[in-house]
């Protein structure tokens, strides 16, 4: 897909995409969306590309990092709890629970025991969420091997992208074949009627995010807010004398 036309299906879908927030926030909603997936799969550049013209007082990113020993000792979904939406919200999950069928699992960062109570409690959980009258959208960044390889070293090769390739990349790398596993049974117990998994194809970025916007669109029912007309009145300055520029402290401009 060429820039252009990117760019022009790009602005017609944040456009419908503001009016969901906007009806999200009028009709006081809250709106759940789980982006998972392999690494490099374009998880983070859907998430920012989706908030790049969003009122970040309503649509809000949750991306935790790794939980402290005061939460390790908590009830596993306790701190994903937290991050819930309130009405009028939508609350991104940039990673979420499904940590623990994913990494956690595969890298030994929890028992046998836990992973399994994971598997059997997480449907159950997500149904009190819906219950509850949120609106809990899950979708899967799907890439091939070759394609994450590229990406992989794309992210080695660029100084702006190193600070995404972490020790934990490298030994996943030989862990290809168990994270698969581990996808597919986290599908086979958490892929229900009521919570089921979107997958989106993501070797093409650019497609990827437009379908992913467009599939977002699809599964909220919005409708269009009405924006008043407003007239902008002339500012008035009577009264007020501006003090001179060179008594501010202004920043150099090397840029012009």
């Amino acid at each position: 897909m060429k820039k252009k036309e990117y760019e022009k299906c790009l602005y017609a879908l944040m456009h419908e995409m503001v009016q969901l927030q906007q009806w999200v926030a009028k009709e006081r909603q809250r709106v759940v969306i789980v982006f998972e997936g392999r690494d490099t799969a374009g998880k983070g550049g859907m998430i920012k590309m989706l908030t790049s013209h969003l009122n970040p007082r309503i649509v809000r990113v949750a991306a935790l990092t790794k939980p402290s020993d005061t939460e390790q000792s908590q009830w596993y979904f306790q701190r994903y709890v937290a991050h819930l939406p309130s009405a009028g919200e939508i609350v991104l999950f940039d990673r979420s629970w499904y940590n623990r069928a994913g990494v956690e699992r595969v890298m030994g960062f929890c028992t046998d025991k836990q992973y399994h109570n994971f598997l059997q409690d997480c449907p159950m959980f997500e149904n009190m969420l819906i219950r509850e009258g949120i609106l809990l959208i899950k979708y899967w960044f799907s890439v091939s091997d070759e394609e994450q390889e590229k990406r992989f070293q794309a992210r080695l090769s660029n100084p702006l992208k190193r600070w995404k390739f972490s020790d934990m990349d490298v030994y996943a790398r030989s862990r290809w074949v168990e994270y698969s596993k581990a996808k597919d049974a986290m599908f086979e117990h958490t892929d229900t009627e009521s919570s089921p998994w979107f997958v989106v194809d993501a070797e093409n970025k650019r497609a990827a995010r437009l379908n992913c916007l467009s599939h977002i669109l699809s599964q909220v029912p919005y409708s269009h807010v009405h924006y008043p007309d407003i007239t902008l009145p002339p500012i008035n300055k009577k009264g007020y004398s501006r003090p001179p520029m060179h008594t501010q402290r202004h920043i150099p401009t090397p840029y012009g």
